[in-house]
Order: structure tokens, then sequence, then C-alpha cells
């Protein structure tokens, strides 16, 4: 019965550990996930790329985050292997620092930030409010879980069932190591396994060599683990990964050996037991920098080890071949995925023309606009399609829900067209009159639009995940979104107006184009969040109107 109860504390304190970590993530990346890719793809160099990582490993609470960032980027060409394998070893480091900060005991902190997360997230309609709220809550839950772990590990410590499985994973730290690994992987966070090992030394539950073998298993682990999430994604996303895998795999093996058999444990050793086998992992990881200057040198190599798929028959089935089914029209089921398929495209069309904006208002690069302006022939093409497509399918005998839908999907479709339309006619020829009359934006305005912009991409990424997956709380945040996109550019017309009054002489120069890309990055993301509207009325959760009914006669 002891055993029972022990198993369901140690269960239940660490589901709480892995919610509350990833609840941290998730108010972090809702906050600041915009800003990410610019942190993570303006890193130049090695060091930089490192130093990038491993801030937004500690931000994310997870280096397996940050493995599925750079990933992401390097599907898409927006970052190299040179770079994005230094993300990874920088992010692996971030991740250790984190253990250190979340060993303290901070007991006396747990009222105060459940306390102080639940107001601000209960009582602000702000996002970057209720996400400061959600971040909060989410700490006080990590440290909550650790006590649960504590307290979990008191009446077992001294039976003879723990240990004996301690004793045994101390003599055979293979086992150790091995546990370690497929618990960091099972887990799906590396901060919550070693967060959970190092609890174990602290209370006497697991021997210190016990405990550093399973740490190092545990970065076994972690590395694993954004080769198995990212092995749907294509080649050049998953290179940077397996390299990663290879360097900290081949790392950690030489250093449990390494511990096991030499005297190095005496050389870290620090107060207590548990400091120690935190050392071990700061310490594991700050070696494995010493990789940096090689990160360049392993591309060929990988690139060896996995060649590229044909990557012009992937843009010719994305940006020019339309995926809509003629044979699927007789079965209205197939045909409704068929067209939400194409929409899809769509989706990703608008994408491809509105990453490279910012970067054209930089440049002013002709060439760059002529392609971005060519994409637009494909969304009008497709449009077409979706329409005759739609109507093709009245005909198709469908029941009133089915029509619907296609109805609503044609009607996002029309609304991505117009968004592309924004890109083309608005942002493109406002960035060559930038360019052609050598306009300067002031540091505060170009800040503004940049943060706008990146807002924009990644509503672009919720809105095609929405329109996939009908999801009604994605739907309600993209919604959300889209009110902030409005306050942030009412936020930044005042500033602009500001700047106006205070005479700062860029701010008079760009005026217009400042306005106006406003303007126009507001209304690309009003066009991108319509597809939040059908789900959100169905689950009755939109008004009709917003204007007050007038009840007197």
């Amino acid at each position: 019965m002891a055993i029972l109860a022990f198993l369901t504390q140690l269960l239940g304190a660490t589901m709480l550990l892995l919610y509350a970590v990833r609840m941290v993530r998730t108010g972090i990346e809702r906050a600041f996930g915009a800003s990410f890719r610019r942190i993570v793809t303006t890193a130049g160099g090695p060091l930089r790329a490192a130093a990038a990582g491993l801030t937004l490993a500690v931000i994310l609470q997870s280096s397996a985050a940050v493995a599925l960032l750079v990933a992401g980027f390097a599907s898409v060409g927006a970052i190299g292997f040179a770079t994005g394998l230094p993300a990874l070893l920088g992010a692996d480091l971030g991740s250790a620092l984190l253990i250190q900060i979340l060993s303290f005991k901070y007991e006396w902190l747990e009222p105060v930030l459940l306390a102080l997360g639940g107001g601000l997230f209960l009582n602000s309609n702000r996002r970057a409010t209720k996400q400061a709220g959600r971040i909060l809550i989410g700490i006080a839950f990590i440290l909550i879980a650790l006590s649960f772990l504590r307290q979990a590990m008191e009446p077992i410590r001294e039976s003879e069932f723990l240990p004996a499985i301690a004793g045994y994973l101390e003599s055979d730290y293979v086992s150790a190591f091995i546990v370690g690994a497929a618990l960091a992987f099972i887990m799906h966070s590396s901060v919550a396994a070693i967060l959970m090992c190092v609890t174990l030394v602290a209370v006497g539950a697991l021997p210190l060599m016990a405990g550093a073998s399973l740490v190092l298993g545990a970065n076994l682990g972690s590395a694993m683990l954004p080769l198995w999430l990212t092995r749907a994604m294509p080649t050049a996303a998953r290179r940077i990964p397996a390299a990663n895998l290879a360097i900290r795999g081949a790392g950690a093996i030489a250093a449990v050996i390494g511990v096991n058999h030499l005297p190095a444990i005496p050389y870290i050793a620090a107060v207590s037991e548990a400091q120690t086998v935190i050392n071990v992992h700061i310490i594991f990881n700050c070696l494995l920098l010493i990789s940096l200057p090689l990160c360049g040198f392993l591309q060929k190599p990988f690139e060896r080890l996995m060649p590229h798929e044909s990557e012009a028959r992937l843009e010719v089935s994305v940006e020019q071949k339309s995926v809509l089914d003629e044979a699927a029209l007789s079965t209205p089921q197939l045909a409704l995925a068929s067209l939400k398929r194409e929409v899809l495209r769509m989706t990703q069309l608008t994408q491809t023309m509105a990453r490279p904006v910012m970067e054209l208002y930089d440049s002013g690069d002709k060439k760059l606009a002529a392609e971005i302006a060519a994409q637009d022939d494909f969304v009008d093409k497709a449009l077409d399609g979706v329409r005759r497509y739609a109507a093709a399918m009245t005909h198709a005998h469908l029941k009133k829900d089915e029509e619907k839908r296609a109805r609503e999907l044609t009607e996002y479709a029309i609304a991505l067209e117009s968004a592309a339309d924004i890109v083309v006619k608005r942002l493109v020829p406002l960035a060559l009159k930038k360019s052609d009359k050598a306009i300067r934006f002031s540091p505060a305005g170009r800040r503004e639009l940049v943060l706008m912009f990146e807002s924009l991409l990644a509503n672009l990424d919720l809105a095609a995940n929405v329109l996939v997956s009908d999801d009604l709380e994605s739907a309600r945040l993209l919604l959300e979104e889209k009110n902030e996109m409005t306050q942030q550019e009412r936020a930044s017309r005042k500033k602009h107006l500001k700047r106006l009054g205070d005479g700062t002489s860029t701010s008079f120069e760009s005026s217009n184009i400042h306005l106006e890309t406003l303007s126009a990055i507001k209304d690309l993301n009003s066009q991108i969040a319509v597809v939040a509207y059908p789900i959100l009325h169905r689950a009755g959760q939109l008004l009709e109107t917003r204007l007050i009914n007038n009840l007197k006669d």
C-alpha cells in the first residue's frame, strides 16, 4: 500500500511539473514568440548564435523548444547550418543554467507568485499582462511540484524498495545512463527530468554517482527528442538536430565513462550532493561549447549523410500546382477536405509573400519585389480554382452544414487573396518608395514596425493551424491577437505623432510611409484572422453586433 501511495504521489508531482514547465513556455511564446525568429536568424557568428540559443532556452525553459524553432527556420532557409548548430549547443547550456536557477528553494515565493500571477491573468484584458500572469503561475507550479517530489520521497526513503533500486543504479552506471535518457525522452522535457533527478539526490533517495549518470543520460535523451519531433520536416530541418545529437550524444557517453572511472567528482564537488550533480550537468554543457569552431566543418559531412530532397519538385507542388481533386466532387467529405487543402496552400503562398517584406523595406531590392509580386498570380489562380470547385460542389447534393462549410472556406480564400493584394499593392510599393527616396525610419519607429510585423508572421502561422484544426481555443487566441494588433497600431501611431511633435527629423521624412505601413499590416492581419469567425460563431462565442440595441419604442 505504501508503494502504491508513493507511485501515485510521484506521478502527480511529475505531471504537475511537466504541466508547469509547459505553462511557462506557452505564456512566454504567446507574449514574445513573434520576436524569437529575429533573435535566432539575426545572430551572426557561432558565439552570438550560441548566446541567442542560451537566452531563448532560459526564456522558453526548454532546449527542445529552441531546437524546433531552429529546425523550422532552417526548413525555409531562414537560418543556416553553421548558425543553427551553435544555437542548439548554446540552448543546451541555457537549459543547464535554468536547472541551477530552479533548484534553489523558493517556498516563500509560491504564494506570492500565485497571488500576483492569478491577479494579472484574471483581471487584465491585455495579452502581455495576461501571459505575464500565466508565466508567474507556471513558475509557482514548478516550485510546488518540486516540493511535492521531496515530500513523496520522505516516507519511502528508508524502505527496502528505493535503496535497492538506487544501489543498482549506482553499481551499474550504464543502466542509470539509459534510464536517464529514456526519462528525458518520455517526459519530453530535459528540464523536468533533470530537476526530478536533482530532487531525488537532494533528499537522499539517490546516491550522487547514480544521479550524475542519470543526468548525463538525460542529456542524451534531450538531444534525441528534437530529432524525433522533426522527423516529418524537410531534410534541411533535420540536419541540425542530428548534428547536435552526434556531438551531445558522443560527449554524454564519454562523460559518463569518465565520471565513473576517473576521480573527476572531487574536483567539482559542492556543499551538497544535489549541487554537485548540477555542476556535472553545467560543466558538461560548457565543455560541449569547445566544438563551436567545428560547427561549420560538419555541414558537408551531414549534407552527404542526409542529402537534400528535390526542392524544385516541392516548390512546384506548393506554389504552382493546385491540390483540388476533381474526382472527389462526388464525395462531399473528400471534396471538402480537398477544398481545405487548397485554401491551406493559399495560406502558405500568402506567408511566402509576406515573410520577406521587412527585408525589402531594408534593402529596396527590386528583384525581391518582383519575386513577391509574381507570387500574387498563384494566389489569384488558386482563388479562381476555389470558387469554381465550390460552385461544382453545390451540385453534389451537399448537406446544409457541408454547404455552409464550403462557403466559409471560399470566404476565407477571398480574404487570403485580399491579404496577398495588401502585400503586393500596398506594402511592396511603400518599401520601394522608401528606398527610391532614401527615406529612413527613426530607430524607435523601425522597432515598432518590426514588432508589429513579427506579430503578423506569428499570426499567419496561427491562422494556418486554426484552418487545419478548427480548434476553438486557437481561434479565440487568433481573434485576441487581432485586437492586440489594433492596439499596437494605435499605440505606434500615437508614438509617431509624438515624435513629430518633438521635432524628430527622420520621423518627418518617413511619416507617410510609416503610417501607411502600420495601416497595411493591421489590415493584412485582419484578413488572415477571418478564419476564426466561423469557428467562434458555431461555438456561440461571437456577438452578432457590437451595437447596443435600443429596446424602447
